[in-house]
């Protein structure tokens, strides 16, 4: 096994940190809300496009397929190329792509932009988080740090939906991706004024194992969409889904056996990383697909414009600020694993609920009050379940472990609108099929709480223990 890796150390005096967080959660914040700003927007896009149901699931899916798949590849790019560079040329890809986004004009080109946008947003991630694991100091100031990076994700989902309402609203939704432009361009003059250089450190890439968890998890996903067009008899599903599979195997067995692999596998030798990496894949998965399926009931159920179906998600989106807010003072009061499992049981409730609802239900009775829960659990939820995704982490690993938490955020993105897609495929109405997967959400979820309560609240208790008798 190859020794660790030297850890980088800045080489500036005395960094603002102050000034360096925001540089990070407005960069961060950017390509999260890239994540769900499109949503409202999608019925003038399928319409302007003519996209096929297929189609307008890439458009979503290519940019977190991307993003999942290089994350890890992203991670491992700071540390051999300097987390300062390499978070510069991130946000210059992704300002670049957000161009060709908001300049698309039919279906391969929005597809292939948003991948592009992905590429982007996988430098600038895991670049993001290790920033602020190298330059805050184990303590209090790196877990406020953390657990504000944390509810940056939730917050950015819910805001982009918001946002992406009213601009398609009022002039069009390509407006969401062009102010991505002057908002990078904006963020790399303050990176190269205020962001310390860090020291390269001598390393390979691991670019099988780039190529093969992309590739593999490409064709997965493919299969599962291709499930809501022709079924799971169709041989193109069936074949996806098998390649994809083995591609993924081949991709495990690289990483047991590469010197330098991009995801080390010794990361998942902890129970509390393990489970925080599970339960934030089926989180994830469930929260972009309420999003992705919500905006069209509104829309297509309720006859609501683009700025109507954002502002329906506030009571979310007010409820999650306001709970994130309580986070640090929770957890030190309550722990970070007990916070997270009422975090997902109110997110689990919440999604419970809202499966009762009908064309017929007024939105105040039906949908207000498990928006509200879904926003309480949402601002409980995240903090605690990235620091869980990074607890115990060795400083040379600080990169791999910052690129699992995102790629199993994106990657669940990408499995959850893929996989509840197919299981509503075939129902006559759009009413039923946004019901039946927020029924396969509900059982996500249920998951996740099982993840929780069976990996990483007896890690934390161990760690209790031994803290304790210490």
């Amino acid at each position: 096994m190859a020794s660790p890796l030297p850890v980088p150390v800045p080489t500036a005096r005395g960094p603002r940190t102050g000034m360096i967080l925001a540089i990070v959660l407005v960069s961060y914040v950017m390509i999260v809300l890239d994540n769900s700003i499109i949503f409202t927007g999608l019925p003038q896009i399928q319409a302007e496009m003519n996209l096929t149901a297929g189609g307008l699931a890439w458009a979503q899916n290519a940019y977190t397929l991307v993003f999942g798949g290089l994350l890890l590849l992203g991670a491992r790019m700071g540390d051999i190329l300097g987390r300062r560079r390499v978070f510069i040329v991130g946000l210059a890809l992704f300002g670049l792509a957000s161009l060709l986004v908001g300049t698309a004009q039919n279906e391969a080109w929005i597809i292939a932009a948003r991948a592009f946008q992905g590429i982007g947003a996988a430098i600038v991630a895991p670049s993001s988080l290790a920033l602020i694991t190298a330059l805050f100091p184990v303590g209090p100031k790196r877990t406020r740090a953390t657990a504000t990076y944390g509810t940056t994700a939730g917050l950015g989902a819910s805001l982009g939906l918001v946002v992406g309402g009213a601009l398609a609203s009022w002039v069009s939704w390509r407006v969401g991706f062009f102010i991505n432009v002057p908002v990078a361009a904006v963020m790399i003059i303050l990176a190269l004024r205020y962001l310390p250089a860090f020291e390269r450190v001598s390393g390979r890439f691991d670019v099988l194992g780039a190529i093969a968890s992309t590739l593999g998890m490409g064709a997965f996903v493919y299969g599962i969409i291709n499930v809501g067009e022709q079924g799971w008899a169709d041989p193109l599903t069936l074949w996806s889904i098998v390649i994809g599979l083995a591609v993924l195997a081949v991709f495990v067995l690289n990483e047991w056996k590469a010197r330098q692999p991009i995801m080390p596998l010794r990361l998942f030798a902890s129970r509390e990383r393990a489970g925080a990496a599970i339960a934030r894949l089926l989180f994830a998965g469930t929260m972009i697909a309420f999003f992705f399926f919500t905006t069209q009931f509104f829309q297509g159920v309720y006859g609501w414009s683009p700025l109507q179906a954002g502002l329906g998600f506030l009571p979310m989106t007010v409820v999650q600020f306001a709970s994130s807010l309580l986070v640090p003072r929770l957890t030190r009061r309550l722990g970070g694993a007990p916070l997270l499992v009422v975090g997902l049981v109110s997110v689990l409730a919440g999604m419970a609920w809202i499966t009762r609802l009908t064309a017929d239900t007024p939105f105040l009775i039906g949908a207000a009050g498990p928006l509200v829960l879904l926003g309480l659990g949402q601002g409980l939820t995240f903090g605690p379940l990235t620091s869980a995704g990074v607890a115990g982490a060795r400083p040379e690993d600080a990169g791999a472990a910052s690129g699992l938490v995102n790629t199993a955020h994106q990657l669940g993105s990408t499995l959850g609108v893929a996989i509840l897609t197919a299981a509503a495929a075939g129902v006559a109405t759009l009413e039923q099929r946004v019901v039946d997967a927020y029924l396969g959400g509900t059982v996500m979820l249920g998951l996740a709480v099982a993840a929780s309560l069976a990996l990483i609240i007896p890690a934390e208790l161990r760690h209790r223990t031994r803290t304790d008798s210490a």
